[in-house]
Formats: structure tokens, C-alpha cells, sequence
């Protein structure tokens, strides 16, 4: 299973950078015992339509190239933070504000953080 959470996690780096999404983060949580999840992927956009343009790609993307579908996802009725469940993934793509609002980097600061560089 390791393997397979790998390549979601690189196919959803890569569909958050197709869409120019920045700040992406990858949390592993896979050693916190009270968490419900193996990995975060956190990123953010410059508005609601690039949130949702984001998430969309993700999504399409992982059904195109490894046929997984999310559990469930939720937050495009106002797009300022959708969250994509993949059972052990779970994928935020946040406005800035929303993500410094809720800050899940600090709420899970206990996890092992990957930052992966934002493109130009």
C-alpha cells in the first residue's frame, strides 16, 4: 500500500503544479498514533476558481492515471478550502487565508512536513 500512497502523492504534486497551486506541503502522519490518516497534502491558490480548478484536477488526474476515486470530498459550494479523502490521503487545497486560519501545519506540527519548492 505504501507504494500505491506514493504515487497518489506524486500525481496529486504534479496536479496541484499543472494548475500553478503553491505552498505545497506533505505531512506524514503515518507515526501519530491518534491520527485517521497516513498523509496530508496541503497546498494553496489565488482564488475560489483556482481552488476548484485544483481540486478538480487532482481528482481527474488520479481516476485517469491510477483509477482511484476519493472516498468523498467537500468545500466547493464557497472554494476556499476542498478537501479530497483518499482514505489514507487526504488532499487540502486552501486560499491563503483559510489556510493561515486554520493552520494544519501547526494543529499536526508533530508530523514529519515536506515542503516541495514552488515553480516559477
Amino acid at each position: 500500500m505504501k507504494g500505491l500512497r506514493d504515487n497518489l502523492v506524486e500525481t496529486v504534486i504534479e496536479s496541484i503544479r499543472e494548475k500553478k497551486g503553491t505552498g505545497i506541503a506533505v505531512a506524514d502522519l503515518s507515526a501519530i498514533e491518534s491520527a485517521s490518516v497516513g498523509k496530508f497534502v496541503i497546498c494553496s491558490a489565488k482564488s475560489t476558481t483556482q481552488v476548484a480548478a485544483i481540486a478538480d484536477n487532482i481528482r481527474e488526474r488520479l481516476l485517469a492515471e491510477t483509477g482511484t476515486k476519493p472516498y468523498a470530498y467537500d468545500g466547493y459550494r464557497n472554494s476556499q478550502w476542498i478537501v479530497i479523502d483518499y482514505g489514507e490521503l487526504f488532499v487540502h487545497v486552501f486560499l491563503p487565508e483559510a489556510r493561515n486560519h486554520y493552520k494544519l501545519e501547526q494543529l499536526w506540527n508533530d508530523a514529519e512536513f515536506t515542503h516541495i519548492p514552488d515553480e516559477d
